[in-house]
């Protein structure tokens, strides 16, 4: 049980690691509102991944990869990303961000559990990650150890998501002081276009499935 635990944990930062969506977003409340942002954005996102083991398991994991579930996902999460990434600049261009995080705008700790889980949900190769990848190998450890063995998975898993998205969350938030406001506004300039980018990407592969 310990090899699969290690061998989902590993998996888990390969994935964690690559640019998208959730690294943008944490980087980007990490400027605003400190080390918190990273546990907060990934407990929302374990939340969701908690949903889809038990969903997979159960045998579900065979209609979220169907066209027409590819297609909604990607249109609905492309329009929320596109939103997101514009009301990041909206931000800047109205001059309502700061470095002080006190005088940053204050959000709710909820918010940001709930970003994490629509920023997931949102994502089109999250979803089919899960229902081609991740159900191989819950039921590699289902076959193994049985409900003990999905719950080692799952826990390695999720390790690996909130310790990366922490880590990134402390640094950013112990650097942002070595940055002046105008870089600042460049980076969350930078931020949001990524937002869009990835947004747009969702729509256009999911126009395709349409077409």
């Amino acid at each position: 049980m310990i090899a699969i635990f290690l061998k989902s944990l590993i998996i888990g930062y390969s994935g964690a690691v690559m640019p998208g969506p959730m690294f943008t977003y944490t980087v980007d409340k990490s400027l605003h509102h400190g080390a918190k942002s990273g546990l907060l954005v990934s407990a929302g996102h374990v939340f969701l991944e908690l949903i889809l083991v038990i969903l997979i398991y159960l045998g579900a994991g065979k209609y979220l990869t169907t066209d027409t579930a590819k297609t909604i996902i990607g249109l609905l999460g492309g329009i929320i990303l596109v939103y997101l990434g514009f009301g990041m600049m909206k931000e800047v261009y109205l001059n309502q961000i700061s470095l002080d995080p006190k005088s940053s705008k204050d959000e709710k700790q909820g918010s940001m559990l709930l970003a994490g889980i629509v920023l997931s949900a949102s994502n089109p190769y999250f979803i089919i990650w899960w229902s081609v990848v991740g159900l191989a190998l819950i039921m590699n450890a289902y076959a193994s150890f049985g409900i003990m063995g999905v719950l080692a998975f799952y826990i390695g898993h999720i390790i690996s998501d909130i310790s990366w998205f922490s880590f990134v969350s402390v640094l950013v938030s112990r650097t942002r002081s070595l940055i002046n406001l105008k870089v600042y506004k460049v980076i969350i300039v930078a931020l949001a276009a990524c937002l869009i980018f990835f947004g747009v990407s969702f729509f256009a592969a999911s126009l395709r499935y349409i077409l």
